[in-house]
């Protein structure tokens, strides 16, 4: 009886003592995840020099309210639902990067583009705050953009639409943009007629009624094999079988058609007030022309706009620019097929690029890659993609030109094509020799060709095609029906022109096959 009342009072004694220090434990802990989880401990530890200041000018900080919403609010799950595990890795990785790594060599504004910042906010977080979507002040445009939300809430992100809450960017602000495109409509005007072609060589064009110029290249006709071989091992399955294929002569843009040129038909066939203008017919008439209405945001995002590349429009907007270019110049205008996109971005060579070097050279390189194997050097001076870490869009003088002459065919902005997309295109043409080929006659979606700042080595090669993804693109637009003029998730996407010649010799071979995505 002894042993048991001894046996009793030493359990009774080690469990008070374990619960004693396990409640100081936990009561350490517990002060220790507070006060790491504070707003002031996040501007100390983070490596992003410019994330407290934005979060300060942000709705989440600065509203009517006067309700602050602090760091881990978004950036943790709520408790309970992961909290600690979210915020242990979260702590890491923080840590490891102010100890470690210089933030001022960062590309914080690549970081900063929705992409990213969507894998560091949490979605269950943004609702466990906003459980009522459809509040009573609600706008009508909200109320249809979060009608839409709850239908497509496996592809989107309340970021998407929400990017300058937690940290504002004037460049994010979802709203109508009116004032788009008026410092150009103050512009002193130049010229009065377009340029006239009198032989088959370079010229320059000009765009009546503007200051705004554009470089052309004549580009010879020839025969070249279109696609990737099989021993090409980063080819796709789409871009075979290899075709020969003759091209008659056509003058391409030296250049993306920049912001300047397309405001300068913006300006030219936009009115405020405008409807939303969903219906796609034109008429012939350049002053009936029905351009793109007001886009929502900064289409520019915020790079700069002149010289650089026109993009976040449609390619029904690209199209009917070359229709309007087309009517002011007196000249046919139109977007390049993507054969003569390969033709004119190979100019003249047979490699994966217009240059030597293979994707596997040109991949991004850890340490001893760097030291062991062949440098970069090379794709940097011809093309902007991701591995130069400029994370946007460049002007043309940038980068070197190819053998024709032109400027950023790869990388920079993917560039639209006239054909619709079919995967296996190549296959469907019953011909050996393809002559002026022009792609399927039906489909659902267009090539666009040469890749942007945004791709990968072996996706800026000559050969590589891609798609648009229209629905995709236009997930966040908040208009009912979504706009045809502006992509509102898309930024790596512009166009260049191609002017036909007079030498439009052989007919042009269609595939008589509806492309099957």
């Amino acid at each position: 009886m002894k042993n048991r009342k001894i046996i009793s009072h030493k359990t009774i004694l080690i469990a008070t003592a374990g619960f004693i220090l396990g409640s100081i434990f936990f009561s350490g802990s517990r002060k220790v995840i507070h006060l790491t989880s504070t707003d002031r401990f996040c501007a100390s530890c983070h490596v992003h020099p410019q994330a407290h200041s934005s979060w300060k000018l942000s709705t989440h900080f600065d509203n009517p309210s006067g309700i602050k919403v602090h760091c881990v609010e978004c950036h943790l799950p709520p408790e309970g639902r992961g909290y600690i595990k979210e915020k242990a890795i979260t702590g890491v990785r923080d840590l490891y990067g102010k100890i470690f790594k210089d933030s001022s060599e960062f590309n914080w504004q690549e970081k900063s583009l929705i992409e990213y910042a969507i894998n560091h906010t949490y979605e269950i977080s943004c609702k466990h705050c906003h459980q009522n979507l459809f509040p009573l002040q609600l706008s009508k445009d909200g109320d249809e953009a979060h009608l839409y939300y709850t239908e497509h809430d496996d592809e989107l992100h309340c970021i998407n639409c929400h990017l300058q809450v937690g940290h504002y960017s004037k460049n994010a602000v979802h709203a109508k943009n009116v004032s788009f495109g008026t410092e150009a409509k103050d512009k002193e005007v130049i010229f009065t007629k377009p340029a006239k072609i009198t032989e088959f060589e370079d010229f320059t064009e000009y765009i009546p009624g503007t200051n705004v110029k554009f470089d052309m290249v004549a580009i010879p006709g020839g025969t070249f094999q279109m696609g990737s071989s099989p021993d090409q091992k980063a080819g796709q399955p789409n871009e075979r079988p290899v075709r020969k294929t003759e091209l008659s002569p056509f003058f391409i843009a030296r250049t993306e058609v920049t912001w300047d040129e397309y405001l300068s038909f913006y300006n030219a066939t936009s009115s405020e007030g405008r409807t939303t203008g969903q219906s796609k017919k034109q008429s012939n008439d350049p002053d009936a022309i029905t351009g793109a209405t007001p886009p929502w945001g900064a289409p520019g995002q915020g790079w700069g706009m002149g010289t650089r590349p026109a993009i976040t429009m449609t390619y029904h907007a690209a199209e009917t620019y070359c229709k309007w270019l087309s009517k002011v110049t007196g000249k046919k205008y139109r977007l390049p097929t993507e054969a003569e996109w390969e033709y004119a971005c190979r100019g003249g060579t047979t490699g994966p690029y217009f240059f030597e070097g293979e994707p596997k050279d040109f991949k991004e390189k850890g340490g001893f890659g760097k030291i062991f194997t062949k440098s970069n050097d090379e794709i940097y001076q011809y093309i902007n993609f991701i591995g130069s870490e400029i994370g946007k869009t460049i002007e043309s003088g940038e980068v070197k030109a190819n053998p024709f002459g032109l400027q950023n065919m790869a990388g920079n902005v993917a560039e639209f094509c006239r054909d619709w997309y079919a995967p296996n295109a190549y296959e469907q043409y019953n011909k050996d020799m393809l002559i002026n080929p022009v792609g399927p006659e039906k489909g659902t979606e267009h090539v666009i060709r040469g890749g942007s700042f945004k791709s990968r080595a072996e996706d800026v090669r000559c050969a590589s095609r891609d798609y648009t993804k229209t629905e995709k693109w236009l997930l966040t637009d908040p208009q009912m029906p979504k706009s045809i003029w502006w992509y509102s998730d898309c930024n790596h996407i512009g166009f260049r022109v191609v002017c036909e010649g007079k030498a439009k010799a052989k007919d042009e071979v269609k595939i008589k096959v509806k492309s099957d995505q």
